[in-house]
């Protein structure tokens, strides 16, 4: 049995029309922001194909769309599966979008065929992915902060927008347990698939992050009258500590990875000697141990720094997110659905969140990676080979239908 290819395709280009550029072509990518007019046309056009293949959506207190398709045995845990259609501003057509819509393609092949799974299968597209995991965080059992804004609202304002409730958000829960596994299809977003020419990833987890926040204070004094020995440049201990950061994360081998994204300069002025910066450090990888001890050493090198440069720095951890880690049955189910339909596997890590991380919280989770043409996402110019489209729905639908038979 094979998904149909040149439909998923049309589909694709479909939603595509929902947050194009004016005048724009698919090459120019979209901006479909969670809550926006052209989210709000996204989620008509899936809620339209999900009917077209025979369900009967809805949309849930949380805002998320999702549709049953019962099984032989109703007494059996659903086998959930999905993804995101909301994107970035100037984001690219296949984020998320390819593992929605492939997961309503694979109801519309199974209602095709007329096959009929032991487990209920229930599809979901999550609301907001792209502002902080929104939709599957209420489903896990986490309470946002309605009052946060995102594009312009109110979380409570934008969740009322899109035909939810957030005064009974409750409802949306799913309790631990009560799902048999969660699926997601996804695009790599990355380079490691479309550089070892390996159709599909099978993802071994999603990366523990770790996010820190750090205030360098010197003195701030006049550029031009200030002896370059007696200055306490803050500017400088930052670049210092910046590099810090690049030689301690590759320091070691592994797929860990550090980044400083954000910088403040305090007064900012070209005749000023900096006083204050601040900035941010972000560590990832799989291994909580492993970057919990790789800030550590960045910590114990940022004082070294502080003393050279006469400022003091100060580094404060804000959050930890714990790696969520891929279910080892489930890895086996899409390892033996790719060879199924004679495609080769690699295993890899997620160094991107997604919403399997938090339908870990409740059962067993597995991801399908398909290559990201030059590694490249979270741009307009983000593509994925038609024919690994393909080669992931099919995956998908395999995976599903062997972990309907356990």
């Amino acid at each position: 049995m094979r998904i149909n290819a040149a439909r998923l395709q049309r589909n694709l280009a479909g939603l595509s029309m929902c947050g194009r550029p004016a005048g724009g072509s698919f090459a120019d990518g979209v901006s479909r922001v969670a809550y926006s007019d052209a989210d709000l046309a996204g989620r008509k056009y899936a809620l339209d194909l999900m009917r077209a293949a025979g369900l009967a959506p809805r949309i849930n207190t949380a805002g998320n769309i999702t549709a049953v398709r019962r099984g032989s045995t109703p007494s059996l845990k659903p086998i959930l599966f999905g993804s995101h259609i909301d994107s970035v501003p100037g984001g690219g057509n296949f984020d998320g979008d390819l593992g929605s819509l492939s997961a309503i393609e694979v109801m519309h092949t199974l209602h095709d065929h007329n096959l009929t799974t032991r487990h209920p299968l229930q599809v979901v597209i999550w609301q907001n992915e792209e502002g902080g995991l929104v939709g599957s965080r209420i489903a896990a059992g986490e309470s946002p902060d309605l009052a946060r804004r995102y594009n312009g609202l109110r979380l409570a304002d934008g969740i009322r927008k899109i035909g939810g409730d957030p005064a009974k958000l409750a409802q949306t829960r799913l309790a631990p347990g009560s799902i048999r596994c969660y699926l997601e299809l996804h695009i790599e977003q990355g380079g490691n698939l479309d550089k070892a020419g390996i159709p599909i990833g099978v993802v071994e987890g999603i990366v523990s992050i770790d996010e820190y926040a750090v205030e360098i204070r010197g003195f701030a004094n006049h550029a031009g009258t200030t002896p370059m020995p007696e200055r306490r440049n803050a500017l400088l201990a930052a670049a210092k500590l910046i590099e810090t950061v690049q030689q301690v994360v590759t320091s070691e081998p592994g797929r860990q990875v550090g980044t400083v994204g954000h910088i403040e300069v305090y007064p900012n002025a070209t005749n000023v000697v900096p006083g204050l910066v601040k900035h941010s450090i972000e560590l990832r990888d799989l291994s909580a141990e492993k970057i919990a001890r790789l800030g550590a050493a960045i910590r114990r090198q940022a004082q070294q720094i502080a003393r050279q440069t006469n400022t003091e720095i100060t580094i404060t951890h804000l959050e930890n997110d714990p790696p969520a880690m891929a279910n080892p049955q489930i890895q086996a189910q899409i390892e033996q659905a790719a060879a199924s339909v004679g495609l080769k596997t690699m295993r890899l890590p997620s160094g991107a969140g997604h919403d399997a991380q938090m339908m870990a919280k409740l059962g067993p989770m597995g991801m399908i990676f398909v290559p990201s043409v030059g590694g490249i996402s979270h741009s307009p110019k983000e593509f994925t080979r038609w024919s690994d489209c393909a080669n992931g729905a099919n995956v998908l639908l395999h995976t599903i239908l062997g972990m309907d038979r356990l």
